[in-house]
């Protein structure tokens, strides 16, 4: 069996679940709604999950070394839609959040695209490096991703911005950058901002909040309490589906970011442990993939997208199960987005043809 047929049968079974949830979690708050169809929500990502399969699938004929090498114009691209958010009449404002553009009565989120593009652009850069990288084009390549860096930062989408420098990282160990070069930097870097964040009283209330959120139940310690007792009242079993309490106006963002608190109360810890074991196959199948590849584009490029996946799932559980701060991450192909399925359903494809094209250099 190819590995590739591991992750569409885990990237499928995710879906499948993820509509049943995005129905079960949006339908019991259209009943206080009358005016927003029960099925609205479960059509919409229906939808989003056909035109992200047929996006994809160009991707997936265009090849991965042409997005690898069209990679400066896609970074260009994306550097100019996360401005976009910030211009009033285009950009949308969601919970004190400017992270997404609105168009023609469409709406999608740029730092998702932007997630892809900027480590996919270093890996371009790194490979069409002629001779041992020295530390001004080191910093050339960083100054060129600095920008969009920074926009995701101040829409602020924090989470997203970890996810790309977390990737960043794991892209740095991998292509054998000189240490000297960002784990230094890094170090000083974190050590001056908790030192900074140490004198600012709204960290102290974040950190204090977040390792007892009942302490303020009625602002930022809300979403981590329900989701807690989500999680916790679900027990072994679950309390079966459709029977959760919490999805009832309870818990704020169930479709999205907090859809496997609903999961974990309705089917308990051993359908968490299901979710767990599906997230570990689709890593494993990827790095497989990655172990296989015959050139440096193909083993970078499969690293990222099975470390970025798997690193996504990593946080939303862990903010779910209030392991983690809220980071305001979507569970990869369970979620309700469009944006983040069509993106990671990109993803996937690319790893497919990776496969592919290794099975045909040795056949």
């Amino acid at each position: 069996m190819k590995y590739s047929s591991i992750i569409v049968v885990v990237v499928f079974v995710l879906y499948a679940i993820g509509l049943v949830m995005v129905f079960n979690t949006t339908s019991a708050s259209s009943l206080d709604k009358w005016r927003s169809p029960t099925y609205q929500a479960l059509i919409k990502q229906l939808v989003f999950g056909i035109v992200g399969v047929g996006i994809a699938f160009f991707f997936y004929r265009s090849g991965y070394q042409n997005v690898v090498n069209k990679s400066p114009y896609l970074l260009m691209i994306s550097t100019f839609l996360l401005i976009l958010v910030f211009i009033p009449k285009i950009g949308l404002q969601l919970h004190g959040a400017k992270r997404w553009i609105r168009l023609l009565g469409f709406s999608f989120q740029p730092s998702e695209i932007a997630k892809f593009v900027l480590p996919i652009y270093f890996i371009h850069r790194i490979v069409t490096l002629t001779k041992e990288m020295d530390v001004k084009t080191y910093l050339k390549i960083l100054s060129y991703l600095a920008l969009p860096l920074a926009l995701i930062l101040l829409e602020p989408d924090n989470g997203t911005t970890l996810i790309i420098a977390m990737t960043l990282v794991v892209l740095f160990i991998l292509c054998r950058v000189r240490w000297i070069y960002w784990a230094l930097p890094l170090f000083f870097l974190v050590l001056l901002g908790g030192l900074v964040a140490y004198q600012m009283p709204h960290v102290h209330d974040r950190i204090r909040i977040y390792l007892n959120p009942e302490l303020d139940l009625q602002g930022k310690g809300h979403q981590p309490y329900q989701a807690k007792i989500a999680a916790g009242s679900g027990r072994l079993w679950g309390k079966g589906l459709g029977e959760s309490l919490q999805k009832l106006n309870y818990l704020p963002e169930a479709r999205s970011d907090y859809i496997a608190a609903i999961y974990a109360e309705e089917f308990g810890f051993i359908g968490v442990s299901f979710l767990l074991l599906l997230y570990m196959l689709f890593a494993y199948a990827g790095f497989q993939i990655a172990m296989q590849a015959k050139d440096p584009i193909e083993f970078y490029l499969a690293s990222l997208i099975t470390f970025m996946v798997s690193f996504q799932a990593f946080l939303n559980l862990g903010v779910v199960s209030t392991l983690l701060p809220s980071k305001g991450t979507t569970l990869p192909f369970f979620s309700m987005g469009g944006t983040s399925l069509t993106c990671n359903l990109i993803a996937v494809f690319l790893l497919i043809r990776i496969e592919a094209s290794c099975q045909k250099k040795l056949s």
